[in-house]
């Protein structure tokens, strides 16, 4: 039924949506589909945050390093070489891991959403479509899951004291020349 003209009240047409350029009465997002679209566009604003501040402080902490001088003062450096406060240095590990749970986040939002046609294209092969979205999203957690475990070690290995004097392991960015024998 095509609708060329839409006729209604104001309350109805609040709760039309346009199809193909047409307007149907009476057809509205259900609540999942807006909580999928909700996650997509704040995770998708949790990765542009993520860019922006990458560019701006010019790297991301857990391929970063702890430095520990002489005296037992801390040095924070990015992955790019570049030192940091230590505010810096933490906000940008959290955020660096917190990509891997928001991409988990998005992917599982759009799977969500595309299910109806995945079934409904898949209806007649081996693999059902039911269970294709079962397996897919299982691999999904699964990967998203190993990665954020991952790096949240690397990066909390960066703390990690070593022998009685509780200064962190860490190597200086720039080698000494009188270390060669």
């Amino acid at each position: 039924m095509q609708i060329s003209a839409f006729q209604g009240t104001l309350a109805d047409r609040k709760t039309a949506l346009p199809v193909g350029g047409e307007i149907i009465r009476g057809m509205t997002m259900d609540r999942r589909t807006k909580i999928c679209i909700w996650t997509i566009m704040l995770g998708m604003g949790n990765f542009l945050a993520y860019v922006l501040i990458y560019t701006y402080i010019w790297g991301e902490a857990v391929n970063g390093r702890v430095v520990s001088d002489s005296t037992g003062q801390l040095s924070y450096y990015l992955q790019s070489g570049r030192q940091v406060s230590q505010a810096a240095f933490i906000y940008s590990g959290v955020h660096s891991i917190s990509i891997w749970p928001t991409v988990a986040a998005i992917m599982l939002a759009m799977l969500s959403l595309a299910k109806e046609r995945i079934v409904f294209s898949m209806r007649q092969s081996i693999l059902h479509g039911r269970t294709f979205i079962s397996v897919f999203a299982v691999v999904i957690v699964l990967t998203t899951t190993i990665l954020t475990i991952h790096f949240t070690r690397e990066f909390v290995d960066h703390f990690e004291p070593v022998g009685c004097g509780g200064i962190p392991a860490a190597t200086s960015p720039v080698q000494d020349n009188n270390d060669k024998p």
